[in-house]
């Protein structure tokens, strides 16, 4: 259950991230107030699978799925770069996180 969460608190960060692009320096108020809601909601899950999780491998492996996500995001709906090494990069955060996962992480 704890993996679950934090897999939806990264998500959560993506959407964070997209709102505080989107707000443009906290200007548009909806994007503003999104931005501070999935803030919310990604930190308290986060939180949550902190009980049952070690803090290095939850907390590398939410910003991992933050990363990732946020950078594919800008590439498909902002036109951010879609460079080779950027998408080697992305491939290796994510190889990074399935080896944290595969490593463990629970908490003693």
């Amino acid at each position: 259950m704890a993996w679950g969460l934090l897999v939806v608190a990264g998500l959560f960060e993506v959407v964070m991230a997209y709102s505080l692009k989107m707000s443009a320096g906290f200007s548009h108020l909806w994007w503003s107030v999104g931005f501070f809601v999935f803030s919310v909601l990604s930190f308290g899950l986060l939180s949550l699978a902190l009980k049952s999780l070690e803090v290095g491998t939850a907390y590398a492996v939410w910003t991992g799925i933050g990363a990732v996500g946020t950078a594919l995001l800008g590439i498909a709906l902002l036109g951010d770069n879609a460079s080779l090494l950027k998408t080697i990069s992305i491939v290796f955060i994510i190889l990074g996180v399935i080896g944290l996962n595969l490593a463990g992480g629970a908490a003693h």
